[in-house]
């Protein structure tokens, strides 16, 4: 994607460049992680049993485990990689458990969402098949380093929705076979089940809206939230029977709300929630949707 640098009335192509160390680019990433996936770090070339290093493992804000692995060459094969460390990290739960602890990360690990990310500066026809026909989602993000140090990442592909169609054999102690998911599947049915009429119809005329500022933009319903995403959540719902709690991506102080319709969780001291970033709101009634709207923008437009 060509990027331009303008100053006043001059436009100027941002040149890409390349890293120089390969190295070089996992740690940019561990270094601003938080910032960039919204994802905690926990740890570099963490060591494996059967001998194997995952780049880099972190936990998200929604208590994810993830795995991120860089192609950092042609020929790493980055996805088969990152769901032999998934399959391995999910036989050994405990390990990841006493990490988080050691790291002070305080939230309760969501083991039925795990991610497996892969980056790099781009992907071939093989990478993207082989990451379209998996039962589990793993996401491809592609980054580029322009001049002005400038670094842009975005989503190569992400399954919208994906249902699993596979699982796992592992044998038990007693020698029987049984088939476990690597990832549970949620939908937007699984959220709006039981739900009032008139807050369906709410969500559903704030989702339009949502879907319409990107045709990038990632609907992907969790276990307790729907979330919306390019490279990183921008807003989540939660679905409540007469309302929509609606979570912006957006650091305390950074958000212009003149009519301060939005809660700040860090004030007067941090309240744990569901959800990404600093802010909650509540939609209730039709006629505070477009306000609403407009500070949900706000946020895509500092995560897009």
């Amino acid at each position: 994607m060509a990027l331009f640098k303008i100053v006043n009335s001059t436009v100027k192509k941002l040149i890409v460049r390349d890293l120089n160390l390969e190295r070089r680019l996992q740690e940019l990433f561990e270094l601003n992680l938080e910032e960039i996936l919204n994802i905690i770090f926990l740890a570099h070339e963490y060591s494996t049993s059967f001998g194997g290093r995952i780049d880099t493992l972190g936990i998200d804000k929604n208590g994810s485990p993830c795995i991120i692995e860089y192609k950092k060459n042609q020929n790493d094969n980055v996805i088969n990689q990152g769901l032999s460390y998934l399959h391995w990290l999910l036989d050994h739960k405990a390990d990841f458990e006493i990490l988080c602890q050691d790291k002070k990360v305080n939230i309760e690990i969501d083991w039925d969402s795990p991610r497996v990310i892969c980056i790099a500066e781009n992907y071939n026809k093989f990478d993207l098949d082989t990451a379209d026909i998996l039962p589990i989602n793993v996401e491809l993000l592609r980054y580029r380093i322009y001049d002005e140090n400038i670094l842009y990442v975005e989503p190569e592909n992400y399954q919208k929705v994906r249902i699993s169609t596979s699982g796992i054999v592992r044998k038990t102690k007693q020698g029987k076979e049984k088939t476990e998911r690597l990832q549970k599947t949620y939908s937007l049915d699984d959220h709006l089940s039981g739900i009032d009429k008139k807050t369906v119809n709410l969500f559903q005329a704030l989702r339009e809206k949502i879907l319409s500022l990107d045709e990038n933009i990632i609907e992907e319903a969790k276990s307790k939230y729907i979330a919306y995403k390019t490279s990183t959540n921008f807003t989540d719902i939660v679905i409540k029977q007469y309302g929509l709690k609606i979570f912006l991506n957006v650091k305390s102080g950074q958000l212009n709300d003149p009519k301060s319709l939005a809660r700040d969780l860090t004030k007067p001291k941090k309240i744990g929630h569901w959800g990404n970033g600093d802010y909650e709101v509540k939609l209730e009634k039709e006629g505070e949707l477009e306000e609403i709207f407009l500070l949900i923008k706000q946020s895509y437009d500092l995560n897009k």
